[in-house]
């Protein structure tokens, strides 16, 4: 990635840059797409949430067309993202790379006394504290089911413990959480990693996610609505961790395998999920589609995907019918 950066940025200013850094051309672009009122305001705001256009028209009082355009000029001069879930679509400013750095001494110089940024921030405020209603509601409605499953096995802090010591041995500075769901794990490994991003096909989730991240520690912490069979291109992950997820997937060779696509030359991939057990009302009652993964399968799935084990561990709940969580690490052979 940075050696293309670096071949785009010498080819387009007809001058020589070392990797990461900004041509010419590029920096011009950002200055001229940054260089107005409503677009710094815009840059502003979406350094702090990932918004819709129809938010950023209630925050900002513009017109739809007005500000759709004026996002249009951010993304196609790389400081802002655009990314599509379903009818949706979210922006974002750039978290990586030379517009990144950009956007670091644009920005800075704002303060939030400033009269039009404070009334954006109130607006925005507004827009999270609806986004937190309405998923405290969905959360209570589903609460009851998640907090039976939990039951059956060792406590969440168990596993959480487990999965730091053994994500972080190789000291991970980038982290891909597939199936991220309320975006727990990512909360978990934040203050570890520079950069993390989740990944759920469910956007009632994905509401939960957003409004747990929405704080200022986590503004290196994203997600997106997408599919673990067809990732979107990505940079390279350092770890790529899928947590109670297998179990509910059709074809989880495949996605184990679109997993390790994913992962940077000396990555890791942390899966934790369910040992084999007899629990049929989980099948029946919450959508698992198999009941636990043995370690002869997890073995053959790991190879097909062009993985070999590092370490495996087994966490045993107590009482009949607990369930046995089992964590695994694997690098690319």
């Amino acid at each position: 990635m940075k050696a293309d950066i670096a071949m785009r940025e010498n080819h387009q200013s007809g001058g020589v840059t070392r990797a990461g850094e900004a041509g010419l051309s590029d920096t011009v672009a950002w200055m001229r797409a940054a260089g107005e009122a409503t677009r710094m305001r815009l840059l502003a705001l979406l350094e702090r949430a990932e918004l819709t256009v129809s938010e950023l028209v209630e925050i900002l009082d513009q017109s739809q067309p007005r500000l759709s355009r004026h996002l249009k000029l951010l993304v196609e001069a790389g400081l802002a993202v655009r990314y599509q879930e379903g009818a949706w679509a979210y922006f974002r400013t750039a978290n990586r790379g030379p517009a990144r750095a950009f956007l670091d001494v644009a920005l800075s110089g704002i303060g939030d006394d400033d009269p039009d940024l404070a009334t954006d921030i109130a607006k925005l405020n507004a827009v999270r504290e609806r986004r937190a209603q309405r998923a405290a509601t969905y959360f209570a409605s589903n609460a009851e089911d998640w907090n039976k499953i939990r039951s059956l096995h060792v406590p969440e802090g168990a596993v959480e413990s487990d999965m730091l010591e053994m994500g972080l041995r190789h000291k991970p500075q980038s982290i891909l959480d597939l199936g991220t769901g309320t975006g727990r794990i990512l909360e978990l490994f934040a203050p570890y990693v520079a950069r993390g991003v989740g990944v759920d096909a469910s956007q009632d989730m994905l509401a939960i996610a957003r409004t747990a991240l929405a704080v200022s520690e986590f503004s290196h912490l994203q997600v997106r609505h997408g599919d673990v069979y067809k990732l979107e291109a990505e940079d390279a992950f350092d770890l790529v961790v899928v947590h109670q997820v297998l179990h509910f997937l059709e074809d989880a060779e495949t996605a184990l395998q679109r997993a390790a696509d994913h992962l940077a030359p000396d990555g890791r991939l942390l899966v934790v999920d369910f040992a084999p057990h007899t629990l049929e009302f989980l099948r029946d009652e919450h959508a698992h589609r198999r009941l636990g993964i043995s370690f002869e399968q997890m073995s053959s799935w790991l190879l097909s995907a062009g993985l070999v084990g590092e370490d495996m561990k087994t966490l045993d709940a107590e009482g009949d019918g607990a369930l046995t969580v089992v964590l695994w690490l694997a690098r690319k052979l």
